[in-house]
């Protein structure tokens, strides 16, 4: 009879499902509690921070949150100097793209700065106005920046909680 063994990437795909699980649980509930109709784009921030590795989460986490900051100064820089206008989103998006690329040089998540900087001008381009816009662009940074933390703080928990240890060496993980 075979005996049947879990490798260390089985065991962390399960502590990543189990975190991911504990962590949109606690972003879904949280912010539900405070009237967030849609807490999606924290989810999605938090399982982009997460990771079943705590330093490779950390990483994860340092790179989404600089480039979040990067996006988010250039969508309200492009809504005080152009405002609402349909022409400022694709200007701001490659503005974005390339302070992220040529200034910023965090390549992990670098994708994020224009993503958030398109999440900052929607609100302004669809509404018409541009202090719309800031008020809902900041609020929608502020769930992804929620959903970042949540994220890395279940991944460091419960990388305590549940330890790992490669069982040979040749065995690598994820």
């Amino acid at each position: 009879m075979r005996r049947f063994e879990l490798s260390v990437n089985d065991l962390l795909g399960m502590r990543f499902a189990i975190n991911v699980a504990l962590a949109t649980t606690i972003v879904w509930q949280t912010l539900r509690l405070l009237d967030d109709s849609n807490p999606i784009w924290a989810i999605a921030s938090m399982i982009a921070a997460s990771d079943p590795q705590p330093g490779e989460a950390w990483r994860m986490f340092k790179s989404r949150i600089t480039n979040v900051a990067v996006g988010c100064a250039t969508g309200l820089t492009a809504l005080l100097l152009g405002g609402s206008q349909d022409w400022v989103l694709p200007l701001t998006l490659a503005a974005a793209v390339l302070l992220s690329s040529y200034v910023v040089r965090v390549k992990t998540m670098w994708r994020q700065a224009p993503i958030t900087a398109a999440v900052v001008i929607a609100g302004a381009v669809v509404n018409g106005s541009s202090a719309v816009g800031v008020v809902r662009g900041l609020h929608k940074v502020a769930e992804v920046v929620f959903g970042c933390v949540v994220g890395v703080v279940v991944s460091v928990v419960m990388s305590k909680v549940w330890l790992i240890q490669p069982s040979s060496s040749r065995e690598r993980p994820l």
